[in-house]
């Protein structure tokens, strides 16, 4: 596939994208299709081990946000 201006350019491989998000990450299609690639990116662990929040953090969530 070719770009504006000549450059080849990768079609998105959206069946590769579809098996992690219905099959490995076993998401249902309204969820899926409603994540931004950076969301998927980041379920998908993309972006590195995340510590997670503290027990202070997550304490200091819940005063701010009660329910």
């Amino acid at each position: 596939m070719r770009a504006a201006g000549g450059r080849d350019v990768r079609p998105f491989p959206w069946g590769s994208v579809m098996t992690l998000g219905f099959s490995r990450l076993r998401l249902s299609p309204h969820v899926f299709w409603g994540l931004s690639l950076p969301e998927l990116a980041a379920m998908a662990g993309a972006f590195g081990e995340s510590g997670g929040l503290s027990r202070r953090e997550v304490e200091a969530l819940m005063r701010q946000f009660p329910d």
